[in-house]
């Protein structure tokens, strides 16, 4: 047997009689070194300074991601330069063609140069990043704008003649006279053109012409006293306007009130609820819809702080919190909220483009969120939607059949004035009951006996919810109020007053515990061990009672009564990841509220049951009384209402 000769490959030891797979073994390694860039013979890499525009090139992928980054940088820009008017144009979803237009102080011909240098910015001294109160600070947007894209400024300041400089692709132009109005216009044009590889991850014109309306518009209502302009320029013989809000008059808040309606639209006004309150040295303001007011998703919620518009997963969170038990998942409120405070309380260096901020505490602006929308809505009593009664007189109109040579078919009046449509009326006619007859035949029960005296039956009508006069398809209440009729779920609405009168003895006597006879021992992360004891306080009022349990481990000693056998494990994690996701946890209340939902809803007047006219007329007024009984534990409406005008306009007697 021949002598066995041994070959070193890296850290391998292979025989001669192995050849075969030594080479393998060679080639895999060698493969692997070439794919991870570790080779053997190769230079160390020198560190090396990248060049300006390279520099700008990447701060500009942070900076501006889609032209509606450009368009709110921009937008920014003019309103920290004290703009009253706001022009904005754009083309093809403004992938080639932005324009930003204002009449704020300007710029000078000395300063344009400096304006497209990086970190440069006369908003900031740069002494405090906590003490600001302008929306931009940073001084990137324009230098980014102008290393992506084809960038003219053109500006005029007070008392200096106008100057034009142009940067296209991070080569910056020499200062130019030019003519203009004391203000400022910037001219994006081929935005990406220098990174084209960014224009692959760009969406329809169309979607990106919504993202920049959206930005406009939240930025409209950040500012109430400044007009704002948006139009699409695509075929320049025939501009459009998409959207246009002219300045607000009247006081500060009644500004803010008309622009919100100017953006979300007068339905939102007349179906929302004003905010207003102060907590931990934070003010909230703005407005929030109704329960039986919603939308399919998030879209038309508005968070401002120190009316910097921002987008926090922890409002979104507290505003779906406190809407918990009032509408239904897959629905979402529209709101409007502005919080101002210290900017010393608030962080808005947080992200590059400046859309998110982080608050000293931010438990304390979730709660105020929470406990102001859960006060306000408490308020509105029996209050619901005008959009409901909309919705039914709209299904009720019916568009007249007008007689029409070329249709199929044949007309209403040619149907009404046929033998066999006459044959048929007489014969309805002739076995017809008597109107007598109608409450023993008919789901339908008019009360006949007696009525109260008439001014108590006048005092009845004068109230919100109105006099109860019958009951239809055993489950609907008809009652009349003064200027119409009302609508009312019997089902639904008693739903709710339950509901809501076991969560208030639920609170008078607290929440009954039971203790386990052996602790239940849930072994987590040492982090997440924590966060849940942070939070033990809270739980502890809500009847879960946890203690720690060495590290990395939870003790549940006791757990709320009504909830029955509880599994500790799955309910720990449930309110650890509603914590690390919004902030803090409303998952244990939810689950007792909806033990309690249950328990309303099997205890409650069901459908098919006939009511008394004083048992109909008590339930109208326990309505009255009761916060959130405009809509049931679901979500849905409990009552209709239908002004009488629009009833008349139903039969043509308007």
């Amino acid at each position: 047997m021949p002598p066995v000769r041994e070959i070193r490959i890296a850290s391998f030891k292979v025989s001669k009689t192995q050849t075969s797979g030594a080479s393998r073994a060679k080639n895999a390694i060698m493969q692997t070194m070439s794919n991870t860039g570790r080779h053997i013979d190769s230079p160390r890499p020198q560190i090396r300074q990248l060049n300006e525009a390279a520099i700008n090139r990447i701060a500009a992928g942070e900076v501006i991601e889609r032209p509606s980054s450009a368009v709110k940088e921009l937008v920014e820009n003019a309103l920290d330069a004290g703009a009253a008017r706001i022009d904005v144009a754009y083309a093809d979803g403004g992938k080639t063609f932005i324009s930003v237009s204002d009449d704020g102080h300007g710029m000078t011909p000395g300063e344009l140069p400096l304006a497209l240098a990086r970190h440069a910015t006369s908003k900031i001294d740069g002494s405090d990043l906590l003490d600001i109160g302008t929306f931009g600070f940073r001084g990137e947007a324009l230098p980014s704008l102008g290393a992506v894209g084809r960038l003219t400024i053109t500006s005029k300041a007070e008392t200096h003649e106008a100057a034009e400089i142009t940067v296209a692709g991070g080569r910056t132009g020499e200062v130019k006279p030019a003519a203009r109005n004391a203000g400022t216009t910037v001219i994006l044009r081929d935005l990406f053109f220098a990174t084209p590889a960014r224009l692959k991850f760009m969406r329809t014109d169309r979607a990106e012409a919504q993202a920049m309306a959206d930005t406009v518009k939240r930025l409209a209502m950040a500012k109430p006293l400044v007009e704002f302009t948006l139009r699409d320029v695509t075929q320049k013989d025939r501009e459009r306007v998409v959207f246009r809000a002219d300045v607000e008059g009247g006081s500060p808040e009644e500004a803010i009130i008309a622009r919100m309606g100017k953006v979300l639209g007068k339905e939102f006004t007349d179906n929302a609820v004003l905010l207003d309150m102060n907590r931990e040295n934070l003010h909230l303001k703005g407005c929030a819809s109704l329960p039986t007011y919603s939308r399919g998703s998030t879209a038309a919620q508005y968070f401002y702080v120190n009316s910097r518009p921002i987008r926090d997963k922890m409002f979104y969170g507290a505003v779906r919190g406190a809407y918990r038990d009032l509408i239904t998942k897959d629905r979402h409120p529209a709101a409007v909220l502005f919080i101002t405070c210290d900017p010393r309380r608030v962080d808005a260096n947080v992200h590059p483009a400046k859309s998110e901020v982080r608050f000293r505490n931010p438990g304390h602006a979730r709660d105020l969120i929470v406990s102001c929308l859960r006060s306000a809505l408490a308020g509105t009593g029996n209050r619901t939607s005008s959009t409901l009664s909309d919705a039914a007189l709209g299904s009720m109109r019916r568009e007249a059949v007008h007689d029409n040579p070329g249709q199929a078919g044949i007309s209403r009046r040619q149907l009404m004035q046929s033998p066999t449509r006459r044959s048929l009326s007489a014969s309805h006619a002739a076995q017809a009951p008597a109107f007598q007859d109608i409450e023993r035949q008919y789901s339908g029960r008019v009360e006949t006996e007696a009525r109260e005296a008439p001014e108590a039956d006048d005092a009845a009508e004068s109230m919100p919810l109105g006099a109860a006069r019958a009951q239809v398809h055993e489950n609907y209440i008809i009652s009349q109020t003064s200027n119409g009729i009302v609508i009312v779920d019997q089902h639904a609405a008693h739903e709710r007053l339950v509901y809501e009168r076991l969560k208030r003895q639920l609170a008078e006597s607290g929440i009954h515990t039971q203790a386990l006879l052996i602790p239940d021992i849930v072994e987590m992360p040492p982090s997440d061990a924590d966060r849940l004891l942070e939070a033990a306080s809270k739980l502890a009022k809500l009847g879960l009672v946890i203690e720690p349990f060495g590290p990395g481990a939870i003790a549940i000693q006791e757990t709320p009564a009504i909830l029955g056998q509880v599994n500790c494990s799955l309910l720990l994690r449930d309110i650890l990841d509603e914590i690390e996701e919004e902030g803090g946890s409303q998952l244990l209340e939810a689950k007792i509220n909806s033990v309690l939902s249950r328990i309303a809803c099997h205890g409650s007047i069901r459908s098919g049951r006939r009511l008394r006219a004083e048992e109909m007329n008590a339930l109208l007024r326990e309505m009255e009384e009761t916060p959130h009984s405009g809509q049931c534990n679901h979500g849905r409406p409990t009552y209709v209402e239908l002004p009488l005008s629009e009833i008349e306009k139903l039969f043509q007697r308007s």
